[in-house]
């Protein structure tokens, strides 16, 4: 727990059987669970969960690879019906930094906050940061910024910390399944209102290559990005004919 808070972790996993032992092992004792999200892996990636002598690991196993959204989604649904208050979401492959999860979770459990999002850009993430990754990056968080509203700086990390009341405010069900899923994430958070915070983070590469590609990068990315603008747009639309008083 962090100040009576129960914590769990949501860990999405697809073919990460060379790193998921060591990503366990580093969950700090503060955390109450750990639920991770097979996404239909090819390798021993839910063998190895199921050998974890972790008795706050817990496996949930999509047949087939639906995407990390949906990952994401089924492990909210699955720690916040188990009791969870906060869920902090880390990648199975150990690019964050476990030592700094009180840190982010600390503004939702104290109610400052709903979802607090990390910031590898204002640590010394742009220092490490592979260059082309800065700049889908820098880009993508600028466009999410003018679609959403909201002044996140990086809106591509997923290390997250979302409240249960802040869940049960949002469609989770309608989350984008694939990579995108944080923009569209946080399209909806600005949405249902949420109050959204950055939280500097300290990012870890090991020499692993990105699962975004140049077909997510030019285009699923950017198609989530203008969906989400157009959803809202449309929405404030409807508010404000709703709003017209009857002639």
């Amino acid at each position: 727990m962090i100040e009576g808070a129960r914590i769990a972790v949501v860990i999405p996993a697809h073919d990460e059987a060379e790193r998921i032992g060591e990503t366990l092992a580093s969950v700090p004792p503060c955390v109450d669970a750990i639920v991770v999200v097979d996404d239909g892996s090819a390798d021993r990636t839910a063998a190895l969960v199921r050998a974890s002598s972790d008795s706050r690991v817990h496996l949930v196993s999509h047949g087939v690879n639906r995407g990390v959204g949906a990952a994401i989604a089924t492990g909210y649904g699955t720690v916040f019906a188990s009791g969870a208050d906060v869920a902090v979401v880390m990648g199975a492959d150990g690019q964050m930094d476990p030592a700094e999860l009180t840190r982010l979770a600390t503004p939702v459990v104290r109610g400052m906050a709903d979802y607090a999002k990390g910031d590898r850009l204002g640590h010394d993430g742009i220092a490490v940061m592979p260059l082309e990754r800065r700049i889908g990056n820098a880009l993508f968080s600028a466009l999410t910024r003018i679609v959403t509203g909201l002044g996140v700086s990086d809106s591509q990390c997923g290390y997250t910390a979302l409240s249960r009341a802040a869940a049960a405010r949002l469609d989770l069900d309608a989350l984008w399944p694939g990579y995108g899923y944080p923009n569209d994430l946080l399209a909806r958070a600005a949405d249902a209102g949420l109050r959204v915070v950055d939280v500097p983070v300290r990012p870890i590469y090991a020499g692993e290559e990105s699962g975004i590609g140049l077909w997510e990068g030019l285009v699923v990315i950017p198609s989530v990005i203008v969906r989400a603008g157009v959803r809202r747009a449309l929405r404030g639309r409807v508010s404000s004919e709703a709003a017209q008083p009857a002639e």
